[in-house]
């Protein structure tokens, strides 16, 4: 019988696993199974050019569907899959039906993490969102009109791309975050005041070190009037016709963990991607996988991890020695500025910036112990692509040399 390849989850992970095995000479069975009605697609331009209407739906698809019959892939969209039956290998399907697998790839993603507080667990507001869909953009755009007010609870990539989107569509935007910066989570301080620098050069308002306390209601309780924020003991009532919320993302385990398979954080993997079952791998989003340049377990939540890790199963499957590991990096970009970062700068002990912040085109180094360990770069890709293989050597720099624009970045760490 045919060996048959199931990947559950078509998103940016499931999508590249299907495509290597194929790009790679694989001749057998390949099933992708999402929950979406759409082939896979990119996510980061959700909070940029497709919510603001400048990129078409065909345009946020990695191929059109005709590429995957073509390559003699098998879509199964709009499907969900219940369970995984690991002794029969198997996984049923939500209408009922079996879906047999030699070997499977759960590529499940996660999904927004819900606002827990009073107001917000009344069913669907009818202007309360999360943005992590296409059918989320649906619902979301005709909430957004100028003269409005959008009230963003998280200061992350997601907030904070859609504060850009939203004053260029002339609203009026407010940013609520527990943080006492922006992008804390990704980034150093000195990056963070810039970005919210940046914002309030746009008119964006901010309520940092805040924490929601209520989702006020209308009458009939189907809309959000105010959100209720305490901000040092103080509680405030802020008043909002738009209410988006960004505060992270949960890995999709349930399948896994329900299935047996050992689950911390995400879908536990081995540097080859596999799972506790030697029949089953885990890629992007929802993988909790082993990072030699973090020297730890990490699960990375981003397009190119979710590209990579994807590579890194199919050699697996394909009994291929892996692609080299590469440093993590990400992207974000706000009013038509581009921020690219590559490694992690938790632990750092030093910053050191490189070029202008005034003029909006430099970087933004950080060390620890004397090594490179990340970089953030703003306005100057040149940098960021000698930064990438500087931190992925982790050389021990001179502050001065690292700051200095008259000494070549690609020199350094030699």
């Amino acid at each position: 019988m045919e060996e048959t390849i199931v990947i559950v989850g078509a998103g940016q992970a499931g999508g590249e696993v299907a495509s290597s095995l194929r790009q790679q000479g694989y001749a057998g069975r390949v099933v992708l199974v999402g929950d979406e009605a759409h082939p896979p697609y990119q996510r980061p331009p959700l909070s940029k050019g497709f919510l603001l209407g400048k990129l078409q739906l065909a345009q946020l698809y990695l191929k059109p569907e005709a590429a995957y019959e073509r390559a003699a892939i098998t879509l199964r969209l709009g499907t969900r899959v219940d369970a995984i039956d690991r002794a029969a290998r198997a996984v049923a399907l939500h209408d009922g039906s079996r879906l047999r697998y030699d070997r499977l790839v759960l590529a499940t993603g996660g999904r927004a993490r819900r606002l827990s507080v009073p107001g917000a667990d009344q069913g669907r507001l009818e202007n309360l969102f999360y943005l992590r869909s296409i059918a989320d953009v649906g619902a979301m755009r005709a909430h957004l009109v100028a003269g409005r007010h959008l009230l963003l609870i998280g200061a992350g990539y997601v907030g904070l791309e859609v504060a850009a989107a939203a004053v260029e569509l002339g609203m009026k935007v407010t940013v609520i975050d527990v943080a006492p910066r922006v992008l804390s989570r990704v980034t150093g301080p000195e990056v963070s005041a810039f970005i919210e620098g940046v914002h309030r050069e746009r008119g964006v308002t901010f309520r940092l070190s805040a924490t929601v306390r209520e989702v006020a209601v209308d009458a009939a309780g189907r809309a959000a009037r105010e959100v209720v924020v305490a901000t040092g003991g103080v509680e405030e009532r802020i008043a909002a016709d738009v209410v988006l919320v960004g505060i992270g993302l949960v890995p999709n385990t349930e399948l896994a963990a329900a299935a047996g398979l050992e689950v911390d954080d995400g879908i536990v993997v081995d540097e080859r991607a596999r799972t506790s079952d030697e029949a089953v791998l885990a890629a992007g989003d929802c993988a909790s996988q082993p990072s030699a340049y973090a020297g730890r377990r990490i699960r990375l939540e981003s397009v190119p991890n979710a590209m990579e890790h994807a590579r890194v199963a199919a050699a697996t499957l394909l009994g291929k020695p892996a692609p080299p590991p590469v440093v993590p990096w990400f992207w974000s970009e706000q009013f038509g500025m581009r921020l690219q970062m590559v490694g992690l700068s938790t632990g750092h002990d030093r910053c050191v910036v490189r070029g202008s912040m005034e003029k909006k085109s430099f970087s933004a180094f950080y060390l620890a112990g004397g090594r490179l360990i990340a970089a953030d770069v703003i306005g100057r890709p040149a940098d960021f692509m000698a930064s990438r293989k500087l931190v992925a050597a982790r050389p021990v720099i001179d502050p001065a040399a690292l700051a200095d624009e008259g000494v070549p970045l690609a020199s350094l760490g030699a």
